[in-house]
């Protein structure tokens, strides 16, 4: 049970899966910058005038996939129920994130595919605690905060999409057909998903074509859903009490209220 695990890892688990301690605060924050920093060195490194910079971005990304593995690595140590979180979403995303650069050095290429890691960006709102803003619904000063989170929360999710498609597309069409890097591809999505169309960029494989058009489609479905009701739903779903982030040690869900002393959703005691 809980109770037997050791103090060490009792602590590291509390700094690395709670956000409701200065050092868990502290860890998350420096995780995001990390996160960011390595998503940016991916993107400019697909500019071609940056080969002259090719020992540099190698190194910085070797060091990132060296911290990354090192965390996920601690993230498996520490958790009680270690199947559970090596196959729940953020857990395959985390191995997702360290992949590409061992892949690479057997397979050409795959190094592109750490743009994965903006996917785990996701982690912020645990920071923001985007909950806690929703209690008190009916203040207009409550409102307004929750409703900038909202905001936020779709922004973040049609950045992180246009990312992943234009990467996609790079590695599909390569600069033979006018996609010549990872930014220029992230162009070419932001144009297509929104629906303007330029025309300047176009994929030429039937592969490219398919995606893209599954990219148009998905771009109709973001900009048709009435905000009226997306806005509802989300506020009916965190119109509940305060919640804290802290994590099960069992079943690994947070979204627990603050005097909460077992999981609401498996009955296992929560740490302290």
């Amino acid at each position: 049970m809980n109770q037997s695990k050791p103090a060490w890892k009792k602590r590291l688990y509390e700094i690395i899966f709670e956000a409701d301690t200065p050092a868990g605060k502290l860890f998350d924050v420096c995780l995001l910058i990390v996160i960011v920093l390595s998503t940016v060195v991916v993107m400019v490194e697909s500019i071609p005038s940056s080969n002259r910079y090719a020992t540099l971005f190698i190194t910085l990304e070797w060091i990132f996939t060296i911290l990354f593995t090192i965390e996920y690595i601690l993230r498996v140590l520490v958790v009680n129920r270690k199947a559970r979180y090596i196959f729940s979403f953020l857990g395959v995303v985390d191995l997702l994130s360290i992949l590409p650069t061992y892949l690479a050095l057997v397979v050409s290429g795959a190094q592109v595919l750490i743009v994965i890691r903006v996917i785990r960006l996701l982690r912020v709102f645990r920071i923001l605690k985007l909950a806690q803003f929703v209690g008190a619904g009916y203040s207009l000063r409550t409102a307004l905060v929750a409703s900038r989170h909202k905001i936020g929360v779709f922004l973040l999710t049609v950045i992180m999409s246009v990312i992943i498609s234009g990467t996609l597309m790079y590695l599909i069409e390569g600069a033979e057909n006018g996609f010549t890097s990872i930014p220029v591809s992230i162009y070419w999505a932001i144009v297509t998903m929104t629906t303007v169309g330029y025309g300047d960029i176009h994929p030429n494989t039937a592969f490219g074509q398919t995606v893209a058009s599954f990219i148009m489609i998905l771009g109709y479905g973001i900009l048709a859903v009435p905000t009226g009701i997306v806005s509802a739903e989300m506020f009916d779903l965190k119109s509940k009490e305060k919640l804290t982030t802290q994590h099960c040690p069992h079943c690994l869900k947070e979204g627990h209220d603050k005097d909460a002393v077992h999981c609401k959703f498996c009955g296992t005691k929560l740490n302290p």
